[in-house]
C-alpha cells in the first residue's frame, strides 16, 4: 500500500486533513499526516522536520499532499533537504491552493500591525512564493495543482483580489509552467480539504499523473 503524507496549511493542524485522509485511504492510501508549528518556527527547520518524518515511512511509494503554506513547504524541503529527499521512494505530489506566486493576501497582512501575530515566521515565505518545482530529474515526482474557484474567504477582508480566486488565494497566484496538470474547481480554499471530488481527483493524479478533465463531477 503507497504511503501518502498529508501536509496542512497555515493555522490549520493535522486534523484539518481528516476527512481528506479518510477518503484517500478508501482509496487505497497508507495516509500519515504532518503537523507542524505554522507560525512559531521558520519554514526551513519545518522543512527539516518533514524530510524526518518522511524518512520513518516505509519502502515503498512515498506521495506528498499539501494544503496552501503546507504545499510550498513540500517543495522547500525537496529543494533544501536535497540528498535525502532524492533518496525517497517514487511518488507524486499534489498542492491544494498553494500560492507559488506569493500570496497577496499574506503580503498586505505583513504590513499591518498583527502581522506577526497572523503569520509568524511563515509570512516571508507566503509573501514570496516558492517557484521551485521538481524536474524531470527527480523521476515520477511529477507535481499536480488543484485550485479552487470559490471566492468566499477571510483573505478577502483584506481587499480586493483582483480576479479569481478561492477567498484566500487567487488562481493566478497558483500558476507555474513547470505543473504536470493544473485543476481549478469551484470550491474554497478551507474547500479544498473536504471536497469529495478534490479527493477523488487527488487519488486520480497519484495513480495516472494527471487529473481527470472530462466528464469531471461537481
Amino acid at each position: 500500500m503507497p504511503d501518502i503524507v498529508l501536509v496542512h496549511g497555515l493555522w490549520y493542524g493535522a486534523g484539518s486533513m481528516a476527512l481528506l485522509g479518510q477518503r484517500l485511504e478508501s482509496a487505497g492510501y497508507h495516509v500519515r499526516r504532518f503537523s507542524y508549528p505554522t507560525r512559531k518556527q521558520d519554514p526551513e527547520s519545518n522543512a527539516a522536520r518533514l524530510a524526518e518524518f518522511c524518512r520513518r515511512g516505509g519502502a515503498g511509494e512515498t506521495h506528498l499532499l499539501g494544503h496552501s503554506l503546507g504545499g510550498l513547504l513540500i517543495l522547500l524541503m525537496l529543494q533544501r533537504e536535497h540528498d535525502f529527499t532524492r533518496e525517497l521512494p517514487a511518488g507524486r505530489l499534489v498542492l491544494l491552493g498553494s500560492p507559488l506566486a506569493g500570496s497577496q493576501v499574506a503580503r498586505r497582512i505583513s504590513k499591518t500591525p498583527g502581522s506577526r501575530f497572523l503569520l509568524g515566521r511563515s509570512g516571508p515565505m507566503l509573501g514570496a512564493g516558492l517557484a521551485f518545482i521538481p524536474g524531470d530529474a527527480w523521476g515520477d515526482r511529477a507535481c499536480g495543482m488543484i485550485a479552487g474557484t470559490l471566492a468566499l474567504g477571510m483573505g478577502r477582508l483584506s481587499g480586493a483580489l483582483g480576479g479569481p480566486s478561492d477567498g484566500t488565494v487567487c488562481t493566478r497566484e497558483t500558476n507555474s509552467e513547470l505543473l504536470a496538470d493544473r485543476l481549478e474547481i469551484p470550491v474554497t480554499h478551507t474547500g479544498l480539504l473536504f471536497s469529495a471530488e478534490v479527493a477523488r481527483q487527488v487519488a486520480i493524479f497519484l495513480s495516472k499523473g494527471q487529473f481527470e478533465h472530462q466528464g469531471r463531477a461537481l
